[in-house]
């Protein structure tokens, strides 16, 4: 298939990659989630990932993740769709994972490469089609090889693209060159998941993004791709630019983003609370540097 243009944008344009809050004990906060849910859709996110990477996905229950997608629907209804993460390195556990998640109110599952045992590209393919064949839900692969340890290869995607519910992909595989390649010759609706491409991906034909970032500053990173679709580029690589250091702070800087965006939530008084073990708490100095860059972004004026 040749992709003629680009495609509709199935869980919206501006997702956040949002994190689990949890209480001072540990326990999910589901309040606090359907807070901070609240919060990042009225300041510009669409769309929201439950239990992703950024959500603590490893530490999870599976009633801890189901739990979560029924509160945050409950809190903000139809107004963002909720892609809940449901991969693992197990094929029958993400099978029963999706189905979970669509029992749960989900709009659409987040599938990642299994970790670990680096299947071939014939597993990889045989996986995501056993998932997506489980449910009813449409589901967005999630491309990220430097956590997995292997990727999905173009030629994969492009023969997985012909599956009827695999309609999207999070791509945190940092090859541009790959990702042009899938974009030409697919309908799959491609998401930024590293959000230092949020701008470069949308530009050749991506939909949207999955941020990180978009958890502390959600019309910041909502207004890049609304500046791109007003036909004005040069603002949008403005924004793009100015959330530079923020971004590399929160996902490039030796921390994984659950801290660095919970540090600056908790700083900021908004839901968060603490990281799961093995996951430890960012220092005052991390989080003194996160505020201070956070403060920097928003108080540096909106109109570039």
């Amino acid at each position: 298939m040749t992709n003629s243009g680009k495609p509709s944008a199935p869980f919206g344009r501006t997702l956040c990659a949002m994190v689990t809050p949890f209480t001072r004990s540990g326990a999910p906060d589901l309040g606090g989630a359907g807070l901070l849910a609240e919060r990042l859709v009225a300041e510009g996110c669409d769309g929201l990932v439950l239990g992703g990477t950024t959500g603590e996905s490893p530490t999870l229950t599976d009633a801890e993740q189901a739990d979560l997608v029924r509160a945050v629907r409950d809190a903000v209804g139809p107004r963002a769709s909720l892609v809940a993460g449901v991969g693992t390195a197990d094929t029958r556990h993400s099978v029963e994972l999706i189905r979970a998640a669509e029992k749960a109110g989900a709009d659409g599952a987040l599938v990642v490469t299994p970790y670990y045992s680096r299947p071939p590209q014939d597993a990889l393919q045989a996986h995501f089609r056993a998932v997506a064949d489980a449910s009813g839900l449409p589901v967005m692969l999630y491309d990220i090889p430097a956590r997995t340890g292997i990727r999905i290869e173009p030629e994969t995607l492009i023969r997985l693209a012909d599956h009827p519910r695999i309609v999207s992909v999070k791509d945190c595989s940092d090859d541009l060159l790959a990702t042009q390649k899938v974009l030409a010759r697919t309908d799959l609706a491609y998401y930024a998941g590293s959000d230092e491409h949020i701008l470069a991906l949308y530009a050749v034909g991506a939909v949207g993004c999955v941020s990180t970032v978009a958890n502390v500053v959600p019309g910041h990173v909502a207004g890049i791709l609304a500046a791109f679709d007003a036909g004005d580029p040069a603002r949008a690589a403005r924004l793009q630019l100015r959330a530079t250091p923020l971004i590399e702070a929160m996902t490039a800087a030796g921390l994984p983003g659950a801290v660095t965006a919970k540090a600056l939530l908790n700083a900021l008084g908004l839901p968060a609370g603490p990281v799961r073990p093995p996951l430890r708490p960012a220092d005052r100095a991390a989080t003194a540097r996160l505020l201070a860059l956070h403060a920097e972004l928003t108080g540096a004026g909106q109109n570039p």
